[in-house]
């Protein structure tokens, strides 16, 4: 087997399997979410490269596949010289690293669509049954049952029924909008219709299957992290607890949700953040760690 593979396995076996394994069971990713997401995107970028990067390594000769380990690892792109000057091995090499990027790429187009044309169902017959409230800066329906939740995308809005505008009061209303709005800003559904889509193509893979269950309850408590910003910790616990009996559209991001109970006993227990973005640093470094024999293996054998 050509050794010049070890590097993009390293890379695969860590973002795949070691870290989110990892991540899966740290309490820090819940204490600074949004750490724990850049490193979830990480993983899933590194893993779809190292996974495209394996079959062109076995298909070349050493030397050029020592090239690309080298190209991969300072991120440098080919010349136009190169290009010009490559074989037709090279061609299909790089024909099969884009076929097998291309089937977690394909998932997340595929997502992103799929949710956009729900959404922008639900969001026509908001059209039919809602009403603007100019000073709630929201779509208000006529609902018995408190409930608030926000359409991302091109159908961007917050939906609040009556039953919330009538049981919550000020402050409490306040956060949950607060909370939806973080989400429409942080366009946090591309990050769900991502782990959605790695979950579809590798169903098995520890990076699809736990970042799946992570990736959704990471962006909830990132939303009440901004809502913390404009609003008080007792406002947005108890508007979770009241909201608790609403429901919202599955392409929806709810203030409540399945997460309410955990995100709530989140909230009121307060958390200094240096010594959890400590632990993650540390983390992510040692994971990191665990492939450099693989690369000092590769880069001590010629050709």
């Amino acid at each position: 087997m050509n050794h010049h593979v070890l590097p993009p396995l390293g890379l695969a076996l860590a973002t795949g399997a070691l870290l989110p394994w990892t991540l899966a069971r740290a309490r820090w990713a819940q204490q600074v979410p949004r750490l724990a997401l850049t490193v979830w995107t990480a993983c899933g970028l590194i893993f779809a490269l190292a996974v495209a990067l394996i079959p062109a390594q076995l298909l070349l000769p050493g030397r050029v596949s020592h090239r690309i380990v080298d190209m991969a690892l300072t991120l440098t792109f080919p010349s136009l010289h190169q290009l010009r000057h490559a074989t037709g091995l090279e061609y299909a090499a790089a024909a099969t690293a884009l076929a097998v990027l291309a089937l977690p790429v394909t998932g997340f187009l595929r997502e992103v669509l799929r949710a956009r044309r729900a959404r922008s169902r639900h969001a026509g017959l908001l059209q039919l049954v809602g009403r603007y409230d100019a000073r709630l800066g929201a779509t208000v329906l006529d609902d018995p049952r408190p409930a608030v939740y926000c359409l991302p995308g091109r159908s961007r809005q917050v939906v609040v029924s009556s039953g919330a505008v009538t049981t919550l009061t000020e402050p409490q209303l306040a956060a949950a909008l607060c909370h939806e709005r973080a989400h429409i800003a942080g366009r946090h559904h591309l990050l769900v219709a991502a782990a959605r889509a790695y979950a579809t193509a590798f169903p098995r893979l520890p990076l699809a299957r736990l970042g799946g269950r992570a990736v959704p309850l990471l962006l909830e408590m990132t939303a009440d992290d901004q809502a913390m910003r404009a609003a008080s910790r007792e406002a947005l616990a108890t508007a979770l607890y009241t909201l608790a009996v609403g429901r919202a559209p599955r392409e929806a991001f709810a203030a409540s949700g399945p997460s309410a109970a955990l995100r709530m006993r989140r909230i009121l227990t307060p958390h200094r953040s240096g010594h959890p973005v400590l632990r993650g640093l540390f983390a992510v470094t040692a994971a990191a760690a665990a492939i450099t024999p693989l690369i000092l293996a590769c880069c001590s054998v010629p050709g």
